[in-house]
């Protein structure tokens, strides 16, 4: 077995324009076609990068979109180049599971852009299965805004608030002393039994505290998502007896398969701490996954672009800290799964392609290459066997 370590690190909506398909994707009845998240936020806040722009930030930019983004552009010292997603969906699942080697072989299930947005039957189960007359919502909305709507009402009704999104997802908040986060957690858990059926990807638990004009989400969400019809790279890591690491979202993304030890955090801070003890603890041979998700849901969905400009600039630290721990043969990927351009209409993931940036196998660009190519080129790294169609760009 090799020595050799993989650190895979998502950064959740780090989009970069120039998806050949953006025209088939829509925010608020408009299509994506233009949508470039590190691009129109540099130019409104120049980004000071230094450690991923060396790997090659800004030159995957003008690669992927044609575009020069304010601050970035350095020449690259790493691995650079640009992937292209083949799954046909602008979200979470898709790009984790593409990205890990298994591309979406079906069309996701979304609900309309109507109240009610949930059938009549499905309504009747979820009431049912929380031990409710009704619930609340029922419609396509931002989860801190229907929160903020309905939570009093949910406090004195005692029925849950359901709601949907652009994404193939049924999100259920609830509040964690009034309703329960446990009887949240086991009614999300019975309502994805129902949805996964009809390829819904995720049911999401969105617990919250508070009374009425102060209702604050917690860190305690869950997400309840489809399994990966095909091994993944986790699985193939697994069962050649590698140690694998989940950070942050990557355990209910992949339905907890595939996977040694999770390392859940109140924050992407949080998860940053993980990250930096697994670059000097991991296990010779081993497999870190890590998702960083607050780019998406803090700045991205609220359309915060200063938010996402100093997130960006904080996790190029993070980076800087970890390529600093990694061990002489070990290969880190940052990469993204989608994006999510806090300049653009409307308030939902964009289809852009994402970044690959690599450090381990020198100063090369790669050119474009597909979002299962990474699950092949860690393979490869690795010493696994070949995991999905992608080819190994190493």
């Amino acid at each position: 077995m090799t020595d050799r370590r993989a650190f895979l690190i998502v950064m959740d909506s780090v989009g970069i324009g120039g998806a050949p398909d953006a025209g088939a994707y829509f925010n608020d009845g408009r299509p994506d076609t233009g949508a470039n998240t590190v691009a129109h936020i540099a130019r409104a806040h120049p980004l000071h990068m230094p450690h991923l722009d060396a790997l090659g930030l800004g030159a995957a930019i003008r690669l992927a979109s044609g575009e020069a983004a304010p601050g970035l552009g350095a020449r690259p010292l790493g691995l650079w180049g640009a992937a292209t997603e083949i799954s046909r969906g602008k979200d979470t699942p898709s790009g984790h599971w593409e990205i890990a080697g298994v591309p979406v072989p079906w069309d996701w299930h979304y609900f309309p852009n109507i109240r009610p947005a949930f059938p009549a039957d499905l309504t009747r189960r979820i009431a049912q299965a929380a031990g409710t007359e009704g619930i609340l919502g029922n419609e396509h909305a931002s989860g801190t805004e229907i929160i903020a709507r309905l939570g009093a009402e949910h406090l004195r009704s005692g029925w849950p608030i359901c709601y949907t999104s652009a994404d193939s997802v049924l999100q259920i908040a609830a509040h964690e002393e009034g309703f329960g986060l446990d009887r949240l957690f086991r009614l999300c858990e019975q309502v994805a039994a129902l949805v996964h059926p009809m390829r819904v990807g995720r049911v999401i638990a969105r617990p919250f505290l508070g009374t009425e004009g102060s209702f604050v989400r917690t860190p305690n969400r869950r997400d309840y998502a489809i399994a990966p019809p095909a091994p993944t790279l986790l699985d193939v890591a697994q069962e050649a007896g590698r140690a694998t690491h989940a950070v942050g979202k990557i355990g209910d993304i992949f339905s907890h398969r595939g996977i040694d030890r999770l390392y859940k955090g109140r924050s992407d801070a949080e998860l940053a701490d993980h990250l930096l003890a697994l670059a000097d603890q991991a296990e010779a041979g081993s497999l870190t996954f890590a998702n960083f998700v607050e780019f998406d849901s803090l700045y991205g969905h609220r359309r915060d672009v200063a938010g996402y400009a100093a997130a960006l600039e904080w996790f190029d630290g993070v980076a800087g800290a970890l390529m600093a721990r990694l061990r002489p043969g070990d290969l880190a990927i940052f990469t993204a799964d989608h994006g999510n351009d806090p300049t653009w209409h409307g308030t939902d993931h964009t289809r852009e392609r994402v970044p690959v940036l690599g450090w381990g196998h020198g100063a090369r660009g790669i050119g474009q290459v597909g979002f299962a190519d990474i699950a092949a080129s860690v393979a490869t790294h690795l010493g696994l066997p070949p995991v999905g169609p992608g080819r190994s760009f190493l």
